[in-house]
């Protein structure tokens, strides 16, 4: 008997192909060649095993007989076949894909998360920044007002009650909660109503009685005033005639009052030293129309120079810029304290040189002497202003000088001998200005 006869009279042979119908055969048998099938399938339909099926499959007869009876008998053991099936289900390939889809997600996740990170990093420091340079102002704007409100303590234990009163009003633009500062000023106020201060006196207007006159006789009275150029009086009967008759001429009696109110303040503002009276009369007019330019000028001259004083000897390079700007334009405006712009333009300019000097600024200064010596000649200034442009020309000398270069073979360079003795620089007095 030969060996296919014996193998095909064994009892139960394995089937490769996994056939149920033949007897014998047990399902754990047959699972083993489904699988075999499915990834001889699987090899057929892949692009790059198209050609070469018809060699596997020959390759793969060849390694199968059969039988007498037709039993198909397998020539590898059933273990190896079940090892090599078992690698079908494990194949990178199937798992590839997924993989890497999921670690592309993964990154872009990441990506996200580390901007969401950095971005809320910016955003708060930009508000502690924020937030530290507030402080900064804040502590600053408070040192600045303590300051001045200690000062102006001390100025009213000295008596000068006039520079308190500047003192505290500055520190209410700082900081109008500060505590004690009110009260402050309305005791400077007080002392100052209540001390004799030389101010003009104004001419003795009598108080008139009730006019108990019609009201046509009010009006023609109000424009024989406006003629004459009484503004004060003419606003005075315009009033009484209103309270007679509000509807009467009222177009005409608010023409008249616009007027008169226009006139009186600029009439204050440039002949009575009234500044404050000019600009309120004039806002007064504003609220029956539009105020012509010439009167805008003037009620902008008056706060100039309201705005210079507030910073007299409280700061001098501030009160000289504002006065600097009226003596071009309004050189003899004064308050009631008779002191023309052009006047203070000249003491704040010089006691502000004399501070840029104590500060070794003489470049500085010397363009406030100029400011000075272009306004007017002035004998006593010369001197210094002299002086101060010969420093202002030592100082652009030493900062200008070169360095000079070392010679050959000596990384230092020269070391230069003094040439003689050095003649000490002679130092001029400043001569004070008077204050008022």
């Amino acid at each position: 008997m030969s060996c296919m006869e014996k193998a095909g009279n064994k009892k139960n042979p394995p089937n490769l192909f996994g056939d149920e119908n033949q007897p014998g055969l047990s399902n754990s048998s047959a699972q083993p060649n489904q699988a075999e099938s499915e990834k001889r399938h699987y090899s057929e339909s892949s692009p790059e095993n198209t050609g070469s099926s018809g060699n596997d499959d020959s390759e793969m007869n060849q390694g199968v007989t059969t039988s007498d009876e037709g039993a198909v008998t397998n020539p590898f053991p059933t273990g190896e076949m079940q090892a090599g099936d078992g690698d079908s289900a494990d194949d990178p390939q199937n798992v590839k894909i997924p993989r890497a889809r999921r670690w592309i997600w993964l990154f872009l996740f990441g990506i996200i998360i580390l901007a969401v990170i950095a971005s809320g990093s910016a955003y708060a420091g930009y508000n502690s920044g924020i937030h530290q340079r507030d402080s900064i102002e804040a502590t600053l704007v408070a040192q600045e007002a303590q300051q001045q409100f200690e000062l102006g303590l001390r100025d009213i234990e000295s008596g000068r009650y006039d520079i308190a009163r500047q003192r505290f009003e500055y520190v209410i633009r700082l900081k109008p909660n500060y505590p004690g500062v009110t009260e402050q000023l309305a005791l400077v106020l007080l002392e100052l109503n209540i001390t004799a201060t030389p101010t003009p006196v104004p001419t003795p207007t009598l108080t008139p009685t009730p006019d108990m006159r019609g009201v046509e006789e009010l009006f023609s009275q109000a424009q024989m005033l406006l003629v004459e150029q009484q503004w004060a009086e003419a606003i005075e009967v315009l009033l009484n005639l209103r309270k007679e008759d509000a509807d009467f001429n009222a177009i005409k009696v608010d023409g008249m009052l616009y007027v008169a109110l226009r006139n009186l303040g600029v009439q204050k503002i440039l002949h009575e030293a009234d500044l404050e009276g000019g600009t309120y009369d004039l806002a007064l007019a504003e609220a029956f129309g539009p105020i012509d330019v010439e009167a805008r000028n003037y009620r902008t001259w008056a706060n100039f120079y309201v705005t210079g004083a507030s910073f007299w000897e409280l700061n001098w390079r501030e009160a000289s810029y504002y006065f600097g700007q009226l003596i071009l334009v309004a050189p003899n405006l004064r308050d009631a304290t008779n002191i023309t712009a052009t006047e203070r333009f000249r003491i704040s300019t010089l006691n502000y040189a004399e501070l840029l000097i104590s500060n070794d600024e003489f470049c500085l200064a010397q363009e406030q002497f100029e400011r000075l010596l272009l306004l007017s000649s002035n004998p006593a200034v010369e001197p210094t202003a002299t002086w101060v442009s010969e420093r202002c020309e030592q100082a652009q000398q030493e900062t200008e000088e070169p360095t000079p270069e070392p010679a050959n073979g000596d990384e230092n360079g020269p070391t230069e001998q003094p040439d003689g003795t050095p003649t000490p620089e002679a130092t001029q007095e400043l001569t004070p200005t008077p204050t008022p």
